[in-house]
């Protein structure tokens, strides 16, 4: 879901100006999951040449605020963004490389783990990251 329509499309169900920075924030969140925000600056300036660094942060929170783009920032690394919102998933984490991949929930309907004691909270979701080797760098370590 990249085309221009469907990003202005998704702007615009937000409520949110379709201005070029963040036309240009979100088509990058898509076409790079998990995303640091250097990287997005790097492919937001492919278009705009021009943009700021303040422009893009802005884009992003705004565009996480709206539910867009989800933020993600797994202990001990720089934050990511990606453009899969609509779902409870989880990730896993290189410890050697920082590589992020999806995972889905392992078991039932979101929020997909039940907390032993809620604490009267209504619960709605569960943020897992998972960490271990990546198979290049398993197979790396294992030369």
């Amino acid at each position: 879901m990249s085309t221009t329509s469907d990003l202005r499309q998704l702007l615009r169900g937000a409520a949110l100006r379709v201005t070029r920075p963040r036309m240009a924030v979100l088509g990058a969140v898509y076409a790079h999951p998990h995303a640091d925000t250097d990287s997005i600056i790097r492919a937001v300036r492919r278009d705009l040449p021009e943009v700021s660094h303040q422009a893009v942060y802005d884009s992003l929170h705004t565009l996480t605020a709206a539910g867009l783009v989800r933020r993600l920032q797994p202990s001990g690394s720089v934050a990511r963004y990606e453009s899969r919102v609509r779902d409870n998933h989880h990730h896993v984490v290189c410890r050697a490389c920082g590589v992020v991949a999806d995972v889905d929930c392992a078991v039932g309907e979101a929020p997909c783990l039940t907390a032993s004691d809620d604490r009267g909270f209504s619960i709605d979701e569960a943020e897992v990251i998972y960490w271990g080797l990546c198979p290049d760098c398993s197979t790396a370590r294992s030369s």
